[in-house]
């Protein structure tokens, strides 16, 4: 799947929001020294209506996010755990939504986390 330029300023801004750390064992990066510290999709980017939405994101080590995905059942109870039942029974409805993201609105995203990872840092 191809990377936008949304896709690369919405992870700039949820790894800068985690402070440069893994949310799950807390490696701590530095936006400079950050290769390694993915943002990982709880519903995959394929998911139009959740891509880029901030409470469908984690910033994830490598280890974290193979393991995450890699153990459904396990990644899945750390996710309930970290955002909440409830919040994740609301991401699961919208994901599951079908959106249609048109090409200008793709740059409409992209200036707006653009502009907000300028306005975090």
């Amino acid at each position: 799947m191809k990377i936008k330029a949304a896709d690369t300023w919405f992870s700039k801004c949820i790894r800068h929001a985690a402070n440069w750390t893994c949310e799950k064992c807390g490696k701590v990066y530095t936006e400079d020294n950050a290769r390694g510290l993915d943002c990982s999709h709880h519903f995959g980017r394929a998911k139009r209506s959740v891509r880029w939405a901030k409470e469908n994101a984690a910033a994830l080590c490598m280890g974290c996010h193979r393991e995450y995905h890699d153990y459904p059942t396990e990644g899945a109870k750390w996710l309930e755990g970290h955002i909440g039942i409830g919040a994740l029974d609301l991401l699961r409805e919208k994901a599951n939504q079908i959106v249609k993201v048109p090409k200008m609105e793709e740059k409409l995203i992209a200036s707006h986390y653009r502009l907000e990872y300028k306005r975090m840092v």
